[in-house]
């Protein structure tokens, strides 16, 4: 992943919807779900909630598969885990870090 990718994808989490939306999707996992069932438990607008979803997918963090007369929507785990490695890789300069603590312990 390189800053560019990174910094699109922080942007995009940037918002309280969307940050709503992301973590909803990855509670759900592989199974995803509606932008219904999303306007529905998030409390977001229809109108709204495809705005973020669009932002999200931009960003490379959500994907989109239709299935029948509904889309599903997921959370993009590889790049998920592609921008969390970005921004922990030279965490306490490659020594462990303290599970406990909000600072390392180096």
């Amino acid at each position: 992943m390189n800053e560019e990718n990174v910094v699109q994808s922080l942007a995009a989490l940037a918002h309280e919807h969307r940050l709503r939306v992301f973590r909803a999707l990855v509670v759900a996992g592989e199974e995803g779900l509606t932008p219904g069932v999303m306007t529905e438990r998030l409390d977001v607008a229809a109108t709204k909630l495809s705005f973020h979803l669009k932002e999200l997918a931009n960003a490379g963090l959500v994907t989109q598969q239709r299935d029948g007369r509904n889309l599903i929507y997921r959370a993009a785990y590889v790049h998920m885990n592609g921008l969390l490695a970005y921004l922990t890789e030279n965490c306490c300069q490659g020594a462990g870090c303290a599970v406990d603590s909000v600072a390392c312990k180096c």
